[in-house]
């Protein structure tokens, strides 16, 4: 496990109703490293926030440790 997917869980749990039903899976290429996260429907809403604003901050946290270890990182709700 990636230290990037470990922190996006944690933010995601920390966030959500229902923290058990958060899941995040990586698919890791050479340089890049895409995560997926999956959450329950009705914590949707709470990961996206006002106008996007919560996962955007997510993103960018993701962004900035995977740029220390050298891989370009996305991450997409699924």
């Amino acid at each position: 496990m990636s230290k990037v997917k470990d922190l996006v869980e944690f933010v995601a749990q920390s966030l959500a109703d229902n923290p058990a039903e958060v899941q995040v899976s990586e698919i890791e290429g050479e340089t890049s490293l895409v995560l997926e996260m999956r959450v329950a429907p009705e914590d949707m809403g709470r990961m996206i926030g006002r106008e996007g604003r919560t996962i955007n901050a997510m993103r960018s946290l993701a962004r900035v440790l995977g740029a220390k270890m050298g891989k370009k990182v996305t991450l997409e709700i699924v």
